[in-house]
């Protein structure tokens, strides 16, 4: 089995948002569902020096869908068993012919990726735009970006070119083995 994953530029990224348009207009997906989300981190504070005010402030933006990880906490939390990881390229996605829209694998996911859709009253995810992958084109998502800061293959393969990153300030705990290597903006050290 090939694992595959997304690279994360965090460095490039601007927080245009392109990336969670593209795909929520891919998925015709409704108000309230995200399978790919731009967080915005902020710390800091402005202290007053003489007469003026100085920022000390670190800002960033992350995009970040469901991160296919190795271990996922969504598919033991599944009473029906909907949530699969595919063989043959570790793609997590769910069976909606077996959802029954129980929400644990919400509760269980630390990335927020498992979304549950008002219409058809089942769960919903990023599956990587496989009817995209099976016509041998990028995910929606990697074609949008306009700073190219996201790229989708096999996780080895990014690895190897980019690192081993795959935690940055303000994510969960990488128990689940995200497959996901980033690109750190400098203050998300």
């Amino acid at each position: 089995m090939v694992q595959l994953g997304f690279y994360i530029n965090q460095s490039k990224c601007v927080g245009c948002k392109a990336c969670v348009v593209s795909c929520k207009d891919k998925n015709n997906l409704e108000v309230g569902i995200n399978f790919r989300r731009v967080y915005e981190y902020e710390e800091g504070e402005y202290t007053k020096e003489g007469d003026g005010i100085v920022p000390a402030i670190k800002a960033y933006s992350f995009s970040i869908s469901c991160n296919h990880c190795t271990s996922p906490a969504c598919l033991p939390s599944c009473p029906t068993k909907s949530i699969i990881k595919r063989e043959e390229d570790g793609i997590v996605i769910v069976d909606q012919e077996k959802c029954i829209g129980t929400r644990f694998c919400i509760q269980a996911c630390p990335y927020g990726a498992p979304q549950f859709d008002q219409e058809i009253l089942k769960m919903a995810k990023c599956d990587s735009c496989l009817d995209l992958r099976e016509k041998g084109e990028e995910p929606v998502c990697v074609t949008t970006c306009p700073q190219h800061a996201i790229e989708f293959g096999p996780i080895d393969d990014l690895k190897k070119k980019y690192g081993e990153v795959n935690q940055i300030i303000g994510m969960p705990n990488p128990l689940t083995k995200p497959n996901i290597v980033i690109t750190p903006h400098r203050d998300a050290i």
